[in-house]
């Protein structure tokens, strides 16, 4: 039986003219909430737009909703006067101090968090899988941690901060690692030990509550699903689901050996996070790190290698056709952030790459 799945993506909000990011978020969700409802929400900072599609059963329907979801909020956004655009970091825009979203929440968020929070301009995707229940979760965790710095290197699509090359595929998760509990996630050595960890981060204050669990990998904290966090946004809706498969048939794996027994691979944390390193500076083009083994290997061999790993799960979802084909255009054209700084090679002008990154028609105004 498949688990069902669904995905949460964030936008940037963007002037037309300028192609710079705008704090306009609240009125774009605010009218894409008469299409979407509580699919469209604000986040933390007021150039973020956020929606949601609801559980699904097959890749179809889930491509089906994404483009709809994102139909929706590009809408909005233009009836706003402004547009929306997917890419894990904002290419162009003044981002500080980012400007903090009303609201309670927010501001307990600023006041624990600071500077961090003046900072926090990434955009990504989160995929959530339905699980039986916590406990599966938390060991589910485990068997992802090794293939997770692959799965960051095929979604890469952020080269661009606030007009510079970065020199990282995915600068986002550079930004997004001095977070007090980011990153991967540690090894459970059963889900009373995720639970008494948790414990501890909110009894020190490096929690605001557990909603601000912000491992690559968590169990969501309001949905009976396990939340991989870790990829950028897409440009386009179908890689958006290619993705969300491939993480499926990996979560699916994943739980099959939980209850078979199977002990999960448990990498060093320094290994892990050296990994993550290499993934977010070269993406696929790069030469990374087996996690498993030790031994440096090229991120595309590492790409092949699960997509063989999670072939069985996709051939019963009947996905591996498109998700084969999904990761082998990866592997031969680049991901988006190759795909950013080749849309910039044309004319070196940094709006083009903005306006190769916008949901729906490309009509800029200049």
């Amino acid at each position: 039986m498949a688990l069902r799945f669904g995905i949460e993506e964030e936008y940037f909000v963007v002037d037309p003219r300028s192609r710079s990011v705008v704090p306009r978020a609240a009125a774009v969700v605010a009218r894409a909430g008469a299409v979407l409802g509580e699919r469209a929400s604000t986040e933390l900072v007021g150039f973020l737009a956020e929606a949601k599609t609801s559980p699904c059963d097959d890749l179809d329907k889930l491509t089906e909703q994404i483009r709809a979801m994102r139909a929706a909020m590009a809408a909005a956004a233009e009836a706003e006067g402004v547009r929306l655009a997917a890419s894990g970091t904002p290419v162009l825009g003044d981002l500080l101090p980012a400007p903090i979203t009303a609201g309670a929440r927010y501001a307990d968020s600023l006041a624990t968090y600071r500077a961090l929070d003046d900072e926090q301009c990434i955009c990504s995707c989160h995929v959530h899988v339905e699980m039986p229940d916590r406990a599966h979760a938390v060991l589910v965790s485990n068997h992802l941690r090794p293939w997770l710095p692959t799965l960051l290197a095929l979604a890469a699509n952020s080269p661009y901060w606030a007009g510079r090359d970065t020199g990282h595929a995915c600068w986002r998760v550079m930004t997004w690692a001095r977070w007090p509990v980011a990153g991967p996630p540690p090894y459970f050595e059963s889900p009373g030990h995720y639970e008494e960890l948790v414990g501890t981060l909110l009894g020190c204050g490096a929690l605001m509550d557990s909603g601000t669990i912000f491992w690559d990998v968590r169990p969501s904290a309001r949905l009976p699903t396990i939340e991989v966090r870790l990829g950028d946004v897409a440009r386009r809706a179908g890689g958006a689901a290619v993705f969300a498969a491939l993480v499926r048939a990996l979560v699916q794996v994943s739980l099959a050996a939980v209850e078979a027994g199977e002990p999960a691979p448990n990498p060093p944390p320094e290994m892990l996070r050296a990994a993550y390193w290499l993934a977010a500076r070269d993406g696929l083009s790069g030469r990374g790190l087996d996690v498993r083994t030790g031994r440096p290997a090229r991120f595309g061999d590492l790409a092949a290698a699960l997509l063989a790993h999670v072939t069985p799960a996709l051939r019963d979802h009947g996905d591996l056709d498109r998700v084969a084909a999904g990761v082998g255009g990866l592997l031969a054209h680049g991901t988006g952030a190759d795909r950013q700084r080749a849309v910039y090679r044309r004319r070196e002008h940094l709006p083009d790459v903005v306006d190769d990154l916008l949901l729906g028609p490309v009509r800029p105004d200049g």
